[in-house]
């Protein structure tokens, strides 16, 4: 089976999936996602203590999640929230995507 995408398309698509597996790739990252999760918005102050992380490496670890478009900020009063991106998760997770690196029947 042929892909019929330009190749300058599909190095776009490859370039967006590598940014966003790496963010994957990081067990501190899975674990706040993993919270996420399971809690839905959290604010910024909570995030710290529950994953016992001074505000320095977590502001990193949100900012390349952030980056990837794998979770969202929301901005209440002086606090930032953040949440899950379901639909990025979704398609992460998605038929779509395993299609593209099974092989052709």
């Amino acid at each position: 089976m042929e892909l019929n995408i330009p190749l300058h398309e599909t190095s776009q698509d490859f370039s967006l999936y590598e940014k966003r597996f790496k963010a994957l790739a990081d067990q501190k990252r899975l674990h706040l996602l993993s919270y996420l999760c399971k809690q839905g918005a959290t604010c910024v102050c909570d995030l710290s203590e529950v994953l016992d992380l001074p505000q320095s490496k977590l502001s990193y670890h949100l900012k390349i999640l952030l980056d990837a478009d794998i979770i969202l900020k929301e901005k209440r009063g002086t606090w930032n929230y953040y949440y899950i991106n379901s639909d990025v998760i979704d398609h992460l997770l998605s038929e779509q995507l395993c299609c593209i690196f099974r092989p052709a029947k």
